[in-house]
């Protein structure tokens, strides 16, 4: 063991949360619907696959891009001899129309300010390096995304000081809040390179406001620190208000010759709003030309296939698929979304109010039996290995308050979303009928005893009146 490096050793990566501890359970017992109908439910994974017809269509109406082709004449060989990591132009041109499409058009971004990489987690890792020291730190609001404490910190050594945000306001980003998280960072020596935010936020399902964004950049301008913005969730807002990417407050309230345009670095992904993770599509856009520079380097690290990155750039360039994907794509996720919380609400759990994303913040607070962590944590185990359903725990998220759970929605079916609804409410009204047996148990209990203490109290006020 002492041969192995201090990486390997340490325990930082993550690994044991209950996030990916729910994941492994699941894997062991997976639902299907024939072969273990009893099994474990996904809703712990984040994936978008309500539109895979959408894009199956696309590829038997353009089977050159599949069949890598060119008018109909093989480009295999020069796909396959391919390897500059500054990645195709044809790939980047049309990533940034889709990123500027989704937007409204109302911010254009420029191809040579975007860094392909192998996905959001090699992008915001990147950006770690780029960014921050070992030992260094990033402010991030509370809940968080789980596997940040893998993406930000296992192998660059940054430290990550939360930003407090609580159900009092929505968990909303507070400029107290802020200034709170830069002391506390202070107060444990760490040197705040930026602050990081998923917009729209995983796990809330929330779009930050263009007031929210000001703060932000007041807040790292007069900190003079960075914002990193990941918004690979962008394409899946399918309620109002409507998105507001951070570089359309830039863009209106003229940034462009201040320090804060090249502080303020954007992540993105085909993962969720193409619903292609396997594809490890992502990019890091920055206004820093040194940042563009050194990330597009680090990039040979986790290059994107250039088998994929044709297909893809075909795909983003058919202006008329890709207007109609983005439409019904957020019309399936408001769906979804509505089938979700509405079963919930029927089974008497509700959820925070969320405009995006592929979950529900889900309020359970009131079946815990006690307000603390390890409630929480009981609970959870009741509802993977009990109910059946594999679920996120706040706690894995970083929540400041026990008892909220984030539950995906697009990762399966209607009828095995119908089903885990079921389960829930089974389990729900169990525990209610449990709660009111107790209770009427204990209220008998105290009646007995009342009765035997009115009896003595009686015997013995009857004794002295005789006397």
């Amino acid at each position: 063991m002492k041969l192995l490096s201090k990486k390997v050793m340490c325990n930082s990566h993550g690994q044991d949360s209950s996030y990916f501890l729910g994941w492994q359970e699941y894997e062991k017992n997976p639902y299907d619907e024939t072969r273990n109908p009893k099994g474990i439910i996904q809703m712990g994974l984040a994936e978008n696959q309500l539109s895979f017809d959408l894009l199956e269509s696309w590829l038997v109406q353009n089977p050159d891009a599949a069949g890598f082709k060119r008018n109909g004449e093989s480009i295999f060989r020069e796909l396959a001899l391919f390897q500059d990591y500054h990645g195709l132009p044809a790939l980047k041109n049309a990533l940034v129309q889709f990123m500027a499409e989704i937007r409204g058009n109302k911010v254009s971004f420029d191809s040579n300010k975007l860094v392909l990489t192998a996905g959001a987690t090699s992008a915001n890792e990147t950006l770690m390096f780029c960014l921050a020291d070992h030992g260094d730190a990033f402010l991030l609001p509370t809940p968080y995304y789980p596997g940040f404490d893998r993406d930000l910190k296992w192998r660059t050594g940054a430290e990550i000081v939360p930003i407090q945000c609580t159900s009092s306001n929505g968990f909303r980003i507070t400029e107290s809040a802020l200034e709170e998280a830069y002391q506390e960072a202070k107060t444990r020596n760490l040197k705040v390179k930026g602050v990081l935010v998923t917009n729209p936020s995983n796990p809330l399902g929330t779009t930050l406001s263009k007031q929210e964004i000001q703060l932000l950049l007041t807040f790292i301008s007069t900190k003079n620190i960075h914002l990193i913005s990941d918004e690979i969730y962008s394409g899946a807002v399918f309620n109002s208000p409507s998105f507001v990417s951070v570089m359309e407050v830039l863009t209106e309230n003229n940034y462009m010759n201040t320090e804060v345009w090249d502080r303020v670095h954007i992540v993105y992904s085909l993962s969720k709003d193409l619903g292609l993770p396997g594809f490890r599509i992502g990019a890091i856009y920055s206004n820093d030309e040194l940042v563009v520079a050194a990330a597009t380097k680090m990039s040979s690290f986790g290059l994107i296939s250039s088998q994929t990155q044709y297909l893809l750039s075909a795909m983003l360039s058919d202006k008329k698929f890709t207007k109609m994907y983005i439409s019904e794509n957020q019309k399936r996720l408001k769906k979804r979304h509505e089938m979700l919380v509405r079963g919930l609400q029927n089974t008497g759990i509700s959820c925070l109010d969320s405009n995006a994303g592929l979950f529900c913040w889900v309020d359970m607070r009131h079946l815990l039996r006690s307000n603390a962590f390890d409630a929480e944590i009981e609970l959870w185990k009741k509802i993977v290995y009990d109910v059946g359903l594999n679920i996120s725990p706040g706690s894995s998220c970083h929540c400041t308050e026990p008892g909220w759970f984030r539950a995906c929605f697009a990762n399966m079916s209607e009828d095995a979303l119908n089903l885990a609804i079921q389960r829930l409410k089974a389990f729900v009204d169990s525990t209610n009928n449990n709660n009111q047996n107790h209770h009427q148990s204990s209220l008998s209990s105290k009646k007995k005893s009342f009765s035997k203490w009115v009896f003595r109290l009686s015997f013995n006020d009857g004794r002295q009146r005789e006397r």
